[in-house]
């Protein structure tokens, strides 16, 4: 009679069993869903990414990872990956192909700087993120690319058409989600993946869509047939003159780009000494060393990335004696770059105030290992900026994990703003205009306090009796003061107009300008309209409207609209506004406001272009390069 295995023991085997399963289950969960071993394989220019890395490397490295996101879409339908570890996976896989073949896998950050940027958005372009999502928007223009983009586009005639489809896919796109950053690169993956049967690592749909270059033995291939012979003749009989005129050539490119090496070297260097006599001893900021600074951020990771923009790229980090900072690297470094880092460095110098982020300290590096490179350290602000909090309002269909602002919190973050604004106008001498006041630049600390920041565009008044500037215009449209956009005069009552906007984003949870309708239509021109027609509670954002006393509120929503009145005359001083904020002073009569910016005689006289934007929308161009 055989041996039976007792109910424990197959309890035992059961939960050993399942526990197996579960463990492989979570793996394969944030494991990379594209094969990459097509890089190792695949017959692409390695040498751009070899000593000396060439600067369209990292152009190739993201084609090179567009095979396989393409080919991803082709066999799941889906544009982009499913979650941040997937991810975080395949780049970590992309890296190890690429030491494979002999590639720094260090590039990899470097050109990645963005580890999300792969992973499915709704945000990325019109909502799109499954092939039924882009039939539904892309319409008619879908059929043009499948015309255009099947089977072999070799040769510029069939490329050009192809790509000239992609651009017409793209600006249907664009029509549909203006602030769409992602739909050139859905149409080349689209054009790659889908459309074309061959498929994306056929070698002219990856050259021709995806600009991906190939290696010399496969682009130099000849078509015109000649003989082995008859070439053999042609190289022998040019081999002199080509050698000689080959060297002169390398010798002439060599000079120049050491001479051009050494003089940008030189120029770096003397700023760099000339910063750190002049400018850092009079900041009382801290110098760090970029080493101790790749310590607190885990080399610059994309996990430790919280903040990117125009301006520069923000991440988090952890000092040795464990503070929490947040690391701004400036990433433009022409002399433009050079001349707003400083100036930030000398204007928070300058002030101390709990409404305005100070700096801890900054770093300045110029040397042929690490390069050009340019940070600020602050103290890290854990509840992030003011647009962080609205972005609920602001994209209802999202959950970006914040609960709505309370009413009290709203009102102390108005007045938080204010008394900073109004240290900077009066508390200092000679006056600093901000000249960026906006959502994104006003960061909350863990009591949910604010805190102005980012005064790299802040200017100081030269002459204490001046009234005005007239200067170069900066900033971000919809915040813009008219009378500084159109004309560059600078005044308090700048800050003032962008201070208005924002306490009416606040109140209302809208963006500055709603783009969604035919004619864009300004804040304060929707803000104002409510309030003539005796609806102000409509200007209440709906999750605050049963919180606070409907006085107040309405008070908070007059002064906003008061101070981003059009006219300057009208507008009171940021310490005014302070003053009727708190009720210490009554709010004058509003007084009527011209025609509203939508109005089809403004736009006809000043359009977008008249604007300087802090965050423009990137557009795709007509090159025959793709933008993927």
């Amino acid at each position: 009679m055989g041996k039976f295995i007792s109910f424990p023991s197959l309890l035992f085997i059961f939960f050993f069993i399942l526990s197996i399963i579960s463990s492989s289950s979570s793996s394969s969960s944030s494991s990379c869903p594209i094969d990459l071993s097509y890089v190792e394989t695949f017959p692409w220019d390695t040498s751009l990414c070899r000593e000396p890395v060439h600067k369209d490397c990292c152009q190739t490295l993201l084609s090179l990872f567009g095979i396989g996101t393409a080919q991803h879409l082709r066999d799941t339908l889906n544009f982009q990956l499913p979650d941040a570890n997937s991810s975080s996976s395949c780049l970590s896989n992309f890296q190890d192909r690429l030491s494979a073949v002999s590639v720094n896998s260090s590039l990899v950050p470097q050109c990645f700087q963005n580890s999300t940027q792969f992973v499915a958005d709704p945000k990325g372009c019109a909502g799109i993120i499954t092939i039924q999502d882009w039939f539904e928007k892309a319409g008619p223009t879908t059929a043009r690319l499948n015309d255009s983009c099947k089977g072999d586009v070799t040769g510029l005639t069939r490329c050009s058409s192809c790509l000239d489809a992609g651009l017409k896919a793209t600006t249907q796109l664009l029509g549909i989600d203006p602030n769409g950053t992602k739909c050139f690169h859905f149409a080349v993956l689209y054009a790659a993946g889908i459309a074309n049967e061959l498929g994306p690592k056929d070698l002219s749909t990856a050259s021709c869509m995806l600009a991906l270059p190939l290696s010399v033995t496969e682009t130099g291939k000849s078509s015109d047939n000649l003989s082995r012979k008859s070439i053999l003749k042609i190289l022998f009989g040019s081999l002199g003159a080509v050698i000689g005129v080959l060297l002169a050539v390398v010798l002439i490119i060599t000079y120049r780009r050491r001479d051009k090496r050494r003089r940008q070297n030189a120029h770096h260097e003397e700023f760099v000494d000339s910063f750190r006599a002049t400018v850092l001893p009079n900041s009382g900021a801290k110098w760090f060393r970029l080493s101790e600074l790749e310590r607190a951020t885990n080399g610059f990771s994309q996990r430790n990335l919280i903040g990117q923009g125009a301006y520069g790229i923000v991440y988090k980090g952890t000092l040795s004696d464990g503070t929490l900072v947040a690391v701004k690297q400036v990433v433009n470094l022409d002399s433009q770059g050079d001349e707003e880092f400083c100036n930030e460095v000398e204007i928070i110098s300058k002030i101390r105030h709990r409404n305005l982020l100070s700096l801890r300290g900054c770093c300045v590096t110029s040397d042929d290992t690490k390069g050009r490179r340019r940070y600020l350290v602050y103290d890290f602000m854990s509840n992030g900026s003011l647009s962080d909090n609205l972005s609920n309002s602001w994209r209802s269909n999202t959950n970006n994990g914040k609960t709505p602002l309370t009413w009290p919190q709203r009102k102390s973050i108005i007045l938080d703003v204010a008394k900073g604004l109004a240290y900077l106008h009066y508390g200092v001498k000679p006056a600093i205009y901000h000249r960026d006041i906006k959502g994104t630049n006003i960061l909350l600390d863990s009591e949910m306090k604010a805190k102005v920041a980012d005064f790299g565009l802040a200017k100081q008044i030269g002459d204490e009796g001046q009234s005005h500037l007239t200067t170069r215009v900066a900033g971000t449209y919809g915040y813009l003061a008219p009378e500084y956009a159109l004309y560059g005069q600078l005044t308090e009552k700048s800050d003032v107009y962008s201070f208005g906007i924002v306490i009416l984003e606040i109140m209302s949870g809208k963006k500055a300008l709603e783009t969604t309708n035919p004619s864009v239509v300004l804040i304060t021109d929707w803000a104002w309209t409510a309030l003539k027609s005796g609806k102000v509670e409509e200007v209440f954002e709906e999750s605050i409207r049963r919180e606070g006393p409907k006085g107040v509120m309405e008070r908070f929503v007059r002064v906003g609209i008061l101070c981003s009145h059009v006219m300057v005359a009208f507008r009171p001083t940021i310490s005014e506004a302070l003053r009727m904020l708190e009720g210490d002073i009554d709010i004058p009569r509003l007084p009527d406001r011209p025609l509203p910016l939508s109005h089809e005689s403004f736009s006809s006289s000043v359009g977008f272009n008249s604007f300087t934007s802090g965050s423009q929308t990137s557009r795709p161009s007509s090159s025959t390069r793709s933008a993927f």
